[in-house]
């Protein structure tokens, strides 16, 4: 089903469904501030294995974790280089996804990931709300892979269909942009995809960030 989260009502209502889905093991779909994303509970491995397939994707290329609050990222991880604190002070919530290395004690299964997780906290009110109620989510583009990414949740649709239980529209993404992404687990942070955020605003940050181009 699909919500229009741009009047008040339906927003209530779609973000109630949206969470009772998650909760439930079923995929939904949410704006972010790049593009809108798939999401499942990142706790329930059927539901993760059922948004790889939903996608046509192998556990090779695990899924990214959207979290709601910066707290969150604590439980998450045995600790935090000081270089990742930084940037997640500077830019979370937005458009900067950092891979950390998580505690190996969580209770979940995203894929082959090598012990490293994907994490990022958005800058949109709909996912943060849905987030801040479900926790940790595992979120990709919501599109099949080899598809462009979906900038309205009708276009997700037309792609994913009954894959997925509950759309959440907010019409279309102001900045199409695909997050940074860095990896914050060696001694030198590296950035792994560029993005909406420059490797020049993250060196104001942290001045020896490499970058892989």
């Amino acid at each position: 089903m699909l919500y229009d989260c741009r009047t008040a009502a339906e927003r209530d209502r779609g973000i109630k469904a949206a969470v009772e889905a998650v909760r439930r093991g079923d995929l939904v779909v949410l704006p972010t501030d790049t593009v809108y994303g798939i999401g499942a509970d990142a706790f329930q491995p059927h539901a993760v294995q059922a948004l790889l397939d939903a996608k046509g994707r192998g556990r090779q290329m695990p899924p990214p974790v959207l979290v709601g609050s910066r707290h969150t990222l604590d439980g998450l991880v045995n600790g935090l280089p000081v270089a990742a604190k930084d940037l997640v002070e500077a830019f979370w919530p937005g458009a900067l996804t950092i891979v950390v290395e998580h505690a190996p004690t969580l209770q979940w299964d995203i894929g082959d990931t090598a012990g490293t997780v994907a994490v990022r906290m958005p800058l949109h009110p709909v996912a943060l709300e849905v987030l801040r109620e479900t926790g940790p989510m595992a979120v990709s583009s919501a599109n099949k892979s080899g598809q462009p990414a979906a900038v309205t949740a009708a276009e997700a649709r037309e792609q994913l269909s009954y894959s997925v239980s509950v759309y959440l529209e907010a019409g279309e993404c102001p900045r199409p942009v695909p997050s940074t992404i860095v990896d914050a687990t060696g001694e030198v942070v590296r950035v792994l995809r560029h993005g909406a955020i420059s490797v020049e605003q993250l060196r104001e940050v942290v001045p020896t960030i490499v970058s892989e181009e």
